[in-house]
This record gives C-alpha cells, structure tokens and sequence, in this order.
C-alpha cells in the first residue's frame, strides 16, 4: 500500500518521543511491504531513512501555476530547493511568535515565506499539503497530531482518499483545562472528518470520546514500541560506584511533571543524601525548578543537563540507576521503554498511556510525592529489588514491538481504504 503520512519530526532532528515513533512505525511498515511519503515541514537529511521517501513541505511553493506543474518537476524541487520551517513539536503559539520575530530579523524574505502566527504556518503547511495529493499518488493518509490536520484534510478533499488520524496528544494533555481553543477546534475538527483515529493509549481514547464526542468505535488503540536495535548502541551499562543516579528525562514542562520529582527528590536526599538526581531536557518551567532546586538547598545533588538528543541520551540512561516519570497527563510515554532497553528500572506516573502495558514497572499517583520518593528509596536501597525489575522488563519488551504495531496500523488502512469511496480529483 502507498502511504502519504504527515508528521513533525523524524530521527535525526527530534525534539521527543513523536520522532522516535515515527521512525519505528515506519521502519516497520516498510518491511510488511508497504511504501511511505513522509512529509516534514523541515528539511530532511539524506540517507537518513532508506526505507521511505522523506520530503520537506517547506520546499513545496503552493501558487496555483505550481500547483499544475507534474511529479517530476515537483520533486525536482523538493530536492534542490528546501526551505527550512519554524514548525516543530511542541510549539505553542508565543513560542512561535519569538522564532518568527528572530528570524525574520536574520532573513528579509522570511515574512513572506511564514504565516506571521503559529495557526497562519500551519495553515501554509497545509496548502503545501493540498499541492503534493495532486502530484502524489497514494492509497491512504496517515497523520500526526494537530498541525498536520489541515494539511491532511486538505490532501483528502483533493485525492478522495481516507484519512487515519493518529494522535500522539491532546490539547488537554499539554495545557489541563487551559486549553487554546484555536488548537482544539483543529483536533476536533481533523477527529470528526477522519475516516478512522489510532489512539496510543486507552486513556487518549476515553479522553477523545468524552471531551470531542467522537464515537468510540471510530477510535482504534495501537500502542507504540521500541525497536531492538535503537539501544545496541557503543555505550554499555556504565554506572559508577556506590553513587546512584536517578533520572528525569523530558520537556520541563507541565504535563511532564518535573515539580513532582524535584519535590521528592528532596525527601529522598533526606533519606540517602548521596544520590545525584538528574533532570534531562529543557522547557518554560526549568528556570522555576532551578529555583525550587535552590530554595530546597539541595543543589549539590541536582544537575541540569538541557537538552539531549542522540548519543547524548544513550549515555545518560546508560549511567542511570533508576527513571522516573511523574507526568500530570501523558497519553503513552516511549521513555520509560527506552530506559528499561538500558535495565534501567522505572517508575512511572499512573497517568499514563505506557502504564497500561507495563506490569513490572513500580506506578504512583504523579500528585503522591511522599509515595514516589518512597518507591525510588526502595529500588536505590534494595539491589535484588531493582535485578528484578530490569529482569521481568527485559521479558516485557520482547512483546512491545513495532512489527505487532504496525500489523494493526495496516489492518486499519486497509478497513479504512476499503470503506472509503472511489476517489473523486476536484478544485478546491
């Protein structure tokens, strides 16, 4: 099957767990037989994924002379013309805003290549979307998230093929109650027109049918995995000493709880004032949690390392003695996966989507901080503890694969293709 699938990051510029997704569905697709156009609005590297056709949409001009001219020209120029996009995962629309301001400084032509809002470049994204369904040729959509909604609306008008809509996460997820209307209107907008929705959790299927009323039997749950060989990497076990390190690892940022674990941190150094607690990433709240760092004085056992990406990572979970992930709301969550392909052992939030296929896993409330420092003494004290958890994990991810994952993900394409009417090319 042909596969026309938008997203917004692929390996090896990645800001989260979505690129990682994306790259292990994908590898996986491809060895059932199946062909992927990917679309990212950033330039894409060469050789960085042979099983797929990696295209950049900021390299798409969407004027209507362009929009008649053939594949071949099309892709001529996708190749020798990309324009670089400041869409990226995680973007809200002040973030935005900053990143066109300081670009447009550095680029003259950049007003008239952006949308001057996040909403506006979405938008422009999804005109370069419309241009490539009229070029491509395509037996089904597959889309990430809200920003690539439109564009993968607009590449069903045009080409009349069904549309699987995979949502990775919610607006409800990354604000709480504190939504941007504008972005929700555009997820129920894309749920309600989607020939069918892949949830990556049962709890991202209940929160789509109870906060944007889609019927339930529209939604299908398809976990995400880990693929072998993202962790036979040059880094083995590497942990120093009687020193124990514990992990966070992760966008700073509400959903992901770092409040919880700087707090418990704190109850745990009272305990075992030896262990170095690491908080990995970057986001809006890491200056107000090196604040509370200072303010607990426990700075002498609390390192930021900003963002990590790549090698940088396999080093930090292979010097890792316990992860932690306290998220308020996450719909799946790859990271504890990966920290276990490194026996690392994990706790997690019960407020996540991997909890639900995780048994041997320690769980706790995100909010139950006297609780999570609590589990992370037991598995820091408790050696045999913390053997048996890296143990029944290692048995855990021989059945989290993304060849499981991606036999569902064609089963679906294809109830999708086959209830889908006969393609119809129009006008906008």
């Amino acid at each position: 099957m042909r596969i026309l699938m938008f997203g917004w990051e692929f390996p090896p510029r990645m800001s989260g767990g979505l690129g990682t997704a994306c790259y292990g569905m994908t590898a996986a697709l491809a060895g059932l037989g199946h062909r992927i156009t990917f679309v990212l609005p950033q330039d894409g590297e060469a050789g960085a994924a042979p099983f797929l056709d990696l295209v950049s949409a900021s390299g798409v001009p969407v004027s209507d002379n362009d929009r008649d001219d053939g594949m071949e020209a099309l892709l001529r120029r996708l190749t020798l013309r990309p324009l670089p996009s400041l869409l990226h995962p995680y973007l809200d629309p002040g973030h935005y805003h900053a990143l066109y301001l300081s670009e447009r400084r550095r680029f003259s032509e950049t007003a008239r290549v952006y949308g001057p809002d996040l909403i506006a470049e979405v938008i422009r994204y999804g005109q370069a979307g419309g241009v490539l369904a009229r070029t491509l040729s395509f037996d089904v959509i597959h889309a990430h998230d809200w920003m690539t909604v439109p564009a993968a609306l607009l590449a069903r008008r045009i080409s009349g093929r069904p549309l699987v809509l995979h949502i990775h996460s919610l607006e409800y997820d990354r604000s709480g109650e504190k939504v941007n209307e504008e972005i929700r209107a555009i997820e129920r907008e894309g749920m309600e027109k989607a020939d069918r929705i892949i949830a990556v959790s049962h709890r991202t299927k209940r929160m789509i049918a109870e906060r944007y009323a889609i019927p339930p039997e529209k939604i299908s749950v398809v976990y995400n995995a880990v693929t072998r060989t993202e962790a036979q990497r040059a880094y083995r076990t590497e942990r120093p000493g009687e020193r124990k390190m514990v992990l966070f690892l992760g966008r700073i940022t509400f959903q992901k709880g770092p409040d919880y674990f700087v707090e418990a941190a704190a109850q745990v150094l009272h305990v075992l004032p030896d262990v170095t607690f690491v908080m990995a990433g970057a986001g809006d709240m890491m200056g107000r949690m090196i604040e509370r760092v200072g303010e607990l004085g426990i700075g002498d056992r609390f390192h930021f390392t900003g963002f990590l990406q790549g090698e940088e990572i396999e080093r930090i979970f292979s010097l890792s003695d316990l992860y932690v992930m306290p998220s308020v709301s996450e719909p799946f969550g790859i990271s504890p996966l990966e920290a276990m392909m490194y026996d690392v052992p994990v706790i997690l939030s019960r407020q996540s989507g991997v909890s639900e296929i995780l048994k041997h896993a320690l769980k706790v409330n995100f909010w139950d901080v006297r609780e999570m420092a609590s589990k992370i003494i037991a598995v820091l004290k408790h050696p045999v503890l913390a053997g048996a958890m890296a143990e029944k994990a290692r048995e855990e991810l021989r059945k989290i694969r993304w060849e499981k994952a991606a036999e569902r993900i064609a089963a679906i394409y294809r109830e999708a293709v086959s209830g889908a009417p006969e393609p119809e090319r129009g006008q906008i």
